[in-house]
């Protein structure tokens, strides 16, 4: 197999980034538009990622946070956002750069992308051999099931806990977080 020096996969999850990146411009500047909000999944363990020590304590690998109804100060970087959240009443500010985040969903039009952080990291970026495809979920994300049993989304926007974490990574369905129609 031929060794991929262009590194296509890095440029794929670079470009969508992009896309996550003008959307929370764009929200900065003007607000939600319509019923969208948005579920955004990092890793709590990446390098520039501030928060409190309190929810680190809690999230110690990966927090998703919602933006929906009670969120101020979003400001956008080309590497970062920043946002003000409640979590149980208590204010916070995260920093979150966009390298560390994992998965981005929007369920009012079920848009949807997954991330790989490890590809972002510099041991990643370098040409090591025969790469496999992305694990990304563009445009063609197909709609969660319906799951009577999922619980609702949180309005309060506070931090969505995944389920306890077992051996290696896990991926984690946002049908728990879906609003039922």
């Amino acid at each position: 197999m031929v060794d991929d020096l262009i590194r296509y996969d890095v440029l794929v999850q670079d470009a969508l980034r992009g896309v996550v990146r003008k959307v929370m411009r764009e929200v900065a500047d003007g607000g939600l538009p319509g019923e969208h909000h948005f579920y955004i999944a990092f890793d709590t363990t990446a390098p520039g990622v501030r928060m409190s020590s309190r929810l680190r304590q809690q999230h110690p690998e990966e927090m998703t946070v919602v933006l929906q109804h009670q969120f101020w100060d979003l400001s956008v970087t080309e590497h970062t956002f920043e946002v003000g959240l409640s979590f149980g009443g208590v204010p916070e500010r995260l920093l979150v750069p966009f390298a560390s985040v994992k998965g981005f969903f929007d369920p009012s039009v079920q848009f949807g992308l997954q991330f790989d952080p490890a590809n972002n990291s510099p041991e990643a970026q370098k040409p090591t051999g025969p790469t496999a495809v992305p694990s990304l979920a563009a445009a063609a994300v197909q709609p969660p099931a319906q799951d009577d049993d999922a619980g609702d989304a949180d309005d309060d926007d506070e931090a969505a806990t995944p389920p306890a974490a077992t051996e290696g990574a896990e991926v984690v369905s946002l049908d728990a977080f879906r609003k039922k129609p």
